[in-house]
């Protein structure tokens, strides 16, 4: 891929790298370590507010939270390049932890979790496909339905 063709991508797909989500604690958005870096988790923050809260299964249907998780992955690629400084510098997706905040008997958090593979697989191609956990939860901060963090390997600099 030439320079600039992975938010070229993005900009084909209708999506924006939106602007970093500022920590909720005490961490970073994303650390590099080596050739890797990896993300903290990450809310599908819109514009500092999250659209929806609740437990998916109830108060969120799977579908609205499939498209949170989209979100997140998009808000993760944005803390990836706030360390990375490009995002062509991704040479793969590693890994995908996805967490489901679910109403006791709800079970479809792999379905959920798609929504950041397909949106990685989507911008990133290839490099997209990764390892991946999908993990429902009792709560999440905010009351957040869905958190997603990634692990990416760079192409040196």
């Amino acid at each position: 891929m030439s320079a600039g063709a992975v938010e070229a991508k993005l900009a084909e797909l209708g999506l924006t790298l939106p602007e970093v989500v500022p920590p909720l604690a005490s961490y970073q958005p994303a650390v590099q370590s080596g050739v890797y870096v990896y993300t903290a988790g990450q809310l599908p923050m819109v514009e500092g507010k999250l659209p929806v809260t609740g437990k998916v299964g109830a108060e969120v249907t799977p579908e609205e939270a499939k498209d949170l998780a989209r979100t997140c992955a998009l808000n993760a690629l944005a803390a990836v390049k706030s360390v990375a400084g490009d995002l062509d510098r991704v040479a793969r997706v590693v890994k995908v932890v996805g967490f489901v905040a679910s109403a006791t008997d709800f079970t479809g958090q792999p379905g959920v979790i798609n929504g950041a593979s397909e949106l990685l697989g989507e911008v990133l191609g290839d490099k997209g496909v990764h390892a991946r956990s999908a993990v429902g939860v009792a709560v999440l901060p905010l009351d957040a339905p869905v958190e997603v963090e990634i692990q990416v390997e760079l192409t040196e600099a």
